[in-house]
């Protein structure tokens, strides 16, 4: 709590504002757009990679933060001022950073897999800055942004032989999605177990423990939908993701407005037919990650197509 105070000490508007802004690299919506540019628009193999580094993280993350439940870094100190614009943003227990994991397992997964230097400068840049935002804006402690990191960037190197050429990665990739879904069924086990103790009403506690549970049921759908796209696309589709430019530009910016609407349509459909279970999460992701690997690619040839010579002819 010392170094955070030192650093609240030191804020002011312009850096809360910087730093309020730069911590969003770390959320789930910048995950998922990472994931899929790497996936539609540069290399499917490398996509895997990233999205299974970040699904398996997650996993160990979630774990870790009910197998520990430590409080924020407010409610250990209620003097303790935040920059109040995190606080929303800032859902569950403390240890480790879910942001931290998310931007460290992104950035160095695409630096593992990208040679070009302005690249590899951004990743390090981003993952230096985007864990330093979680503690200068007050909502996690260097134990649980240093942890996350570590162990973000162990899971990178972990992974990536199973990546390092595309014969490696026929091999291991399917198996992967298996390994790291059943990981994510046995913490929705002890996710479920949690859930059903005897917390208070209303308590932080019950609060962040279902907030867990949420997360499982998401992160099992997704996992579970990958793996379907992976066997489709190797049976089936075999999707070309080049294109032109400004067919990239098109299939990735209308591809992931689509994936935002869709994800914000269904949720209250699927909360209304779920009667407001949580497992309304898996339905919900495992929807939309068949759309973002089945459905969206059969568009692709469209978008090679544009901008190339003799189009219009």
């Amino acid at each position: 709590m010392d170094f955070l105070r030192l650093l609240a000490a030191g804020r002011c508007g312009a850096l809360d504002t910087f730093f309020s802004g730069l911590t969003y690299f770390g959320s789930e919506i910048a995950f998922m757009a990472a994931a899929l540019l790497i996936f539609w628009c540069v290399d499917k193999r490398q996509g895997y990679y990233v999205f299974l580094v970040g699904a398996l993280g997650t996993v160990c993350n979630q774990f870790l933060k009910l197998a520990f439940r430590i409080p924020r870094p407010w409610v250990l100190d209620p003097d303790f001022q935040i920059v109040e614009a995190a606080r929303a943003d800032a859902t569950g227990y403390s240890f480790p950073s879910g942001h931290t994991q998310n931007i460290v397992g992104t950035t160095a997964s695409i630096f593992a897999s990208r040679k070009e230097t302005w690249v590899r400068i951004v990743c390090i840049v981003l993952m230096v800055l985007v864990p330093f935002s979680r503690m200068y804006l007050g909502v996690h402690t260097p134990l649980d942004v240093g942890v996350a990191f570590l162990t973000a960037l162990a899971l990178a190197a972990a992974l990536y032989p199973a990546f390092r050429t595309e014969s490696a990665a026929k091999k291991t990739v399917p198996w992967l999605l298996l390994g790291v879904a059943v990981l994510c069924g046995g913490y929705l086990i002890y996710a479920s177990s949690l859930a059903r103790c005897d917390w208070p009403a209303g308590s932080e506690d019950l609060s962040n423990i279902t907030h867990g549970l949420k997360n499982a049921y998401t992160m099992l759908g997704a996992l579970l939908g990958f793996l379907i796209v992976y066997i489709a696309d190797e049976k089936k589709l075999h999707f070309d993701v080049r294109a032109p430019f400004w067919g990239q530009v098109l299939k990735l910016v209308l591809g992931l407005a689509l994936m935002l609407g869709i994800k914000a349509g269904l949720k209250p459909l699927l909360v209304s037919l779920f009667a407001g279970s949580q497992a309304e999460s898996f339905v919900r992701y495992f929807l939309l990650v068949l759309f973002a690997g089945i459905v969206w690619p059969l568009t692709f040839p469209f978008f090679a197509k544009l901008g190339r010579k003799g189009n219009a002819a």
